[in-house]
């Protein structure tokens, strides 16, 4: 079989983005068009936006830059707003053709299913692989979901209505997304909807599929698109299956990512066997929407972690994620087995892909799903005096790469990069914040802003000036 790649070239819009661009010498200008049609597609970068790059607006030059920045969190890169040769690199492996954020937006579906038992048929196979072999694949890629999940699959045949259609297309195939040949779009899938397509899994046949690695496996890409037909959108947590850019790896080594499971749990609940042998449930109560929404609501720490935002209080936490619509309440030891209910102050260092969780006198440095070695160790290890007992709150700036710590009614600054307290501290929380006032429960930074809470309040506050901008209440974030 002999595989072309087309790709369709919009000169007008490439020179356009291109005066607004904020690139390095070596980029050329096919790179500029590869890295919008990449944004257009997989980050909502608007057509119209680039038409107007030609003007020189400053204002859409802006979106460049916060459409590559949205970008550069997602994949855990060096947030510069400049398209380099790391993003680049990013852009030119292969990976699915479902969008990265939005997609909510782009892709309308429900969220999940409404039924336990689903039928897939698949339509039409792939020459590069026996018949058997293909099932085979999509049997073992499905067993990924039902194995941790209430989920059964039913295969039909022939002329049966199924809720998850499989079929193998090239470039144009009636649903508008069309392939772009080997090696870019591996395939794509539809969440559940009422429409005939929810569900479907397009697989391209430009590609070489194989059993193995020596092409496109097609169990890996089908394991990951059918977590789009149970209404999964991508992650941004790499290992995970639902990360976008296919990763070979050999199937008899494959495990479902914690990432997944607890995203595709907090949709359909546990399976049966799990039902029965664990001692606890993944999911917070059903009674988690209520408490969200509780006009008293205090959250004991909050942080950012790698482009979310995570609230803890008690044994729980509250995850945001700008990508997708909702928000995941879940138990803490979903993600961090190990870690204390309660947990008192937590922040982020974006540089070192670092999160720091406090409770008393310990804390535990995490990275992704893992407690580094050596963790919990004592507070006293960062500078502060014996008489200090517990971290109230916690907040990193990324403009001057300074952490301050609350404790009572003072706050001290740390320096991140030389890892030691800073001279003249602690002051008053009260005199140098004006309007908070003489405590802070909960804190974090996210685009040039502090977020203090105390109690059921949020005052968002000006680094530079220490001035409260707004008040907000405390769950403003989750969808109240």
């Amino acid at each position: 079989k002999v595989k072309m790649r087309s790709l369709p070239f919009l000169m007008v819009l490439c020179v356009a983005f291109s005066h607004a661009l904020p690139i390095i010498p070596e980029i050329g200008e096919d790179d500029i068009e590869i890295a919008q049609k990449y944004l257009e597609k997989y980050y909502n970068l608007k057509q119209k936006e680039a038409l107007f790059f030609r003007t020189k607006d400053t204002n859409f030059t802006n979106s460049i830059t916060d459409k590559i920045q949205e970008m550069q969190a997602f994949f855990g890169l060096q947030v510069t707003g400049k398209l380099d040769s790391n993003i680049l690199e990013v852009m030119g492996k292969p990976r699915c053709g479902m969008p990265d954020v939005g997609q909510y937006i782009a892709f309308p579906w429900s969220s999940k299913w409404g039924k336990k038992v689903l039928t897939y048929r698949i339509l039409n196979y792939t020459p590069d692989m026996d018949p058997d072999e293909v099932d085979r694949a999509i049997e073992r890629a499905l067993k990924v979901w039902s194995d941790v999940t209430p989920l059964t699959f039913i295969k039909v045949y022939g002329g049966d209505e199924a809720d998850i259609k499989i079929s193998f297309a090239s470039g144009y195939h009636n649903d508008f997304y069309p392939f772009d040949g080997p090696h870019g779009i591996l395939a794509h899938a539809y969440g559940p909807t009422d429409d005939p397509i929810g569900g479907d899994a397009h697989f391209d046949e430009d590609e070489y599929w194989t059993k193995d690695l020596k092409g496109i496996n097609l169990f890996l890409v089908a394991a990951h698109e059918f977590g789009h037909s149970l209404g999964l959108n991508h992650s941004s947590v790499l290992g995970s299956l639902m990360h976008p850019v296919y990763t070979p790896t050999d199937r008899r080594k494959f495990k479902l990512h914690q990432d997944d499971i607890v995203r595709i749990q907090n949709l359909y609940g546990v399976c049966v066997s799990e039902k029965t042998t664990s001692t606890s449930l993944t999911q917070a109560p059903t009674s988690s929407t209520t408490t969200t929404c509780a006009h008293n609501l205090k959250f004991d720490a909050a942080t950012t972690l790698r482009g979310e935002i995570f609230f803890f209080k008690d044994s729980y936490l509250w995850r945001k994620r700008f990508y997708t619509p909702g928000i995941d309440h879940l138990l803490i030891t979903s993600f961090w087995p190990t870690l204390p209910s309660g947990l008192q102050a937590a922040y982020e260092v974006n540089e070192e892909d670092v999160m720091l969780l406090f409770k008393g006198n310990q804390y535990w440095a995490i990275r992704g799903y893992d407690v580094l070695p050596g963790f919990p160790k004592e507070i006293h290890t960062l500078g502060f005096p014996g008489s200090i007992k517990r971290i109230d709150a916690a907040v990193y700036n990324r403009d001057t790469r300074k952490t301050y710590f609350f404790s009572g009614p003072n706050y001290w600054s740390y320096d991140e990069v030389s890892k030691s307290m800073e001279k003249g501290y602690p002051k008053r929380i009260a005199i140098n914040f004006p309007r908070v006032g003489r405590r802070v429960d909960a804190a974090f930074y996210y685009k040039g802003r502090f977020y203090f809470f105390r109690g059921s309040k949020q005052f968002e506050i000006d680094p530079k000036s220490k001035r409260v901008i707004n008040v907000l209440k405390s769950n403003s974030w989750l969808d109240c």
